[in-house]
């Protein structure tokens, strides 16, 4: 459907001519010029340039300043109404890339890789599958970032998240800062039920703001926090040369704040989730996935494609046609006037 953005530029049509007519004819006083040979310039009636009908001339303006007001009425297609898809749930998820997420305590398949490699391969799964979700992404260390804001590309924010990398925002844990840019974002969107998915493998030793306060203040602005507390509770560190002789057990999540953690959910209205393993975890995002969504009015919009640029360049084509016209009437009459 063709419409214009600026339509009230119509009402500039008629303006050539109220100033034609209300504005007075120019007068001029030039002295006279005697010409001893203008009988021989009147003599052959061709010595007098022509450059086309006078008509021709208007009716060229006329469609020349049509285009012009054409253009800047702001012309623009408008496509079929399309309906975005809507739950109402925002999803920010808050994902620890401190030092500690290299830890290889995770068994993935055959091999046991870094936390942060098996959070990648669950999380993703978990962002793909939220279609008509709006999804968020922060990531945090000793500081905490937005890594991707909410939005319904859940393509893009796996992405990113894929391609987030250890040591990035600092080696330390900031949960504090984490939950509280989380509630900076999500308090722009009153009236609607927002959660946050802190995942994290420590306890909070950065940051401006504490844990605790933050949950308060989450609870305030009705945000719900779900943590997780990822990290296997037995690490098997082999021997000498690789063998069980000498082999040690340590805890690799000791340093895990489960209080902390469990504190943060229940001031909010969340829960707290333990994840020893790549297949805990995933049974936690399955949980997760059952959060029930909020009605929210459905989106649509019409894409638009301006289209001022087409009687813009027909305007301009108009002129160099005109011009050109007149520039080569003038050179054959004065051809034909004076012959070498």
């Amino acid at each position: 459907m063709l419409s214009f953005e600026y339509a009230w530029a119509a009402a500039l049509i008629p303006l050539p001519l109220l100033v034609y007519f209300a504005l007075p004819r120019a007068t001029q006083q030039q002295a006279a010029l005697r010409v001893p040979f203008f009988s021989q310039l009147i003599a052959d009636s061709s010595a007098v340039p022509r450059y086309g009908r006078p008509q021709l001339r208007v009716m060229a303006l006329l469609v020349w300043w049509l285009l012009l007001v054409a253009a800047a009425a702001g012309p623009q297609w408008v496509g079929e109404e399309i309906s975005l898809p809507a739950s109402g749930r925002d999803l920010l998820l808050a994902v620890d890339i401190s030092g500690s997420m290299q830890i290889r305590d995770m068994q993935l398949g055959d091999e046991r890789v870094q936390r942060l490699v098996a959070v990648k391969a669950v999380v993703n799964d978990f962002i793909r599958q939220r279609k008509g979700d709006r999804i968020g992404l922060i990531v945090f260390g000793s500081q905490a970032y937005v890594h991707a804001p909410l939005t319904f590309d859940t393509d893009t924010v796996g992405r990113f998240l894929r391609e987030a990398q250890i040591g990035f925002a600092g080696e330390e844990t900031a949960i504090g800062d984490a939950i509280g840019l989380a509630i900076k974002r999500l308090r722009e969107r009153p009236g609607q039920r927002h959660v946050v998915v802190l995942l994290t493998d420590g306890a909070s030793n950065a940051g401006a703001v504490t844990p605790t306060d933050a949950a308060r203040l989450a609870a305030q602005n009705g945000i719900v926090v779900y943590t997780i507390g990822v990290g296997a509770d037995e690490l098997v560190i082999p021997g000498p040369f690789g063998t069980g002789f000498g082999a040690r057990r340590v805890n690799p999540s000791q340093d895990l704040d489960e209080e902390t953690l469990r504190a943060i959910a229940d001031t909010t209205g969340g829960r707290y989730f333990r994840a020893r393993d790549p297949q805990e975890l995933a049974e936690i995002y399955r949980l997760l996935d059952q959060i029930e969504p909020i009605a929210d009015d459905a989106q649509t919009y019409r894409p638009r494609r301006t289209l001022f640029h087409w009687p813009l360049a027909a305007a301009l084509l108009l002129s160099l046609a005109v011009a050109g016209s007149r520039a080569w009437r003038g050179r054959r009459t004065a051809a034909t006037a004076y012959p070498s």
